[in-house]
């Protein structure tokens, strides 16, 4: 833009343009002297035309002194107002499409300004089952057993991107047996639980479980009782100690804890994390209690606990789903 306006040129152009002009004034005789177009006055010599004669020399004569047309002036200054009014506009629409860009682009794409994971684990899309025709929702009016009547097999968390399926909660069709249920508790306390469930009305069992690259092993179990009003005694004992998922001390961080802060509605939950010292493993888990279904979700690692904020997410999906 500094190339295409140059004004130490423009005076010299002017200057060229007026003095080619010039013979011509020169030639324009006074107002006052203005003689008949095409008259002679008498014993003048003939006038020569200068460029004809290719003389670069002038005749003398009059000259009407007059100023350079303004017209070539503000041309030049609308020119430039012309050019600098475009470049502000470029500019303008330049700046509001990076603006644009910066605010439609995630803060994770632009350097410097990216955000860390926190270490959540990445789920397919989570959605609960359809009811079978005609029946109601678990927390419906009028449903006062608070039944599931989803598949209870589609109302456990699948597992995470890049896990490893544990097959050892495969079962049968996706049933699991009591007894593969009955192994994540203590040897001492298998039986007198067994016969407890099976007094309560349990009536069938999902699993699911899996590992991550980082070690972190998770086991989710659903049991299915004959109504809510079971699964609320049964809840009681668990969570009264009655039998704890492993042989160690536990902590309950239900109370006081995140556990008790973050609210799913229509369930019921306690928390508990293993106290120190470790053993070969370290574990988390909690208990869900929503209508007819109480599910236990169990993460452990080796030597020392799992990250909570995995636990966490695990914990608050596995309940959205059943409640």
């Amino acid at each position: 833009m500094s190339e295409t306006l140059q004004p130490a040129e423009r005076p010299q152009q002017a200057e060229t343009l007026q003095s080619a002009e010039e013979p011509q004034r020169a030639e324009i005789p006074q107002p006052a002297e203005e003689p008949r177009r095409g008259a002679v006055a008498a014993g003048a010599p003939p006038r020569q035309d200068p460029v004809a004669a290719g003389s670069p020399q002038q005749q003398p004569g009059p000259v009407v002194a007059e100023e350079a047309p303004p017209a070539r002036r503000d041309r030049r200054v609308l020119r430039a107002v012309l050019r600098w009014t475009a470049a502000v506009a470029v500019f303008g629409v330049i700046g509001a499409a990076t603006a644009y860009g910066v605010t439609e682009q995630k803060r994770t794409d632009l350097p410097g300004l990216a955000t860390e994971s926190d270490g959540r684990w990445t789920f397919p899309a989570i959605e609960k089952p359809p009811l079978p025709a005609g029946s109601p929702a678990p927390f419906a009016d009028g449903n006062d057993s608070e039944t599931h009547y989803a598949d209870l097999r589609k109302l456990v968390l699948p597992r995470p991107a890049d896990a490893t399926p544990d097959t050892a909660l495969a079962g049968k069709d996706g049933w699991l047996p009591t007894s593969v249920y009955l192994d994540a508790y203590e040897k001492e306390a298998r039986r007198d639980l067994g016969q407890q469930l099976e007094d309560d009305g349990l009536r069938e069992i999902a699993a699911r479980g899996w590992t991550t690259p980082d070690g972190t092993h998770t086991r989710i179990y659903a049991l299915r009782f004959t109504s809510a009003a079971f699964s609320r005694i049964v809840h009681a004992d668990l969570t009264d100690n009655v039998a704890s998922p492993a042989d160690a001390p536990y902590a309950d961080e239900q109370y006081g804890g995140w556990a008790e802060k973050v609210d799913v509605p229509y369930t019921k939950r306690n928390v508990f994390t293993e106290a120190k010292p470790y053993g070969r493993t370290a574990e988390r888990y909690a208990y869900i209690e929503a209508g007819d279904v109480i599910a236990l979700v169990i993460q452990s690692g080796k030597a020392a606990l799992p990250p909570r904020i995995t636990f966490q997410q695990t914990v608050v999906l596995q309940s959205q789903l059943l409640g």
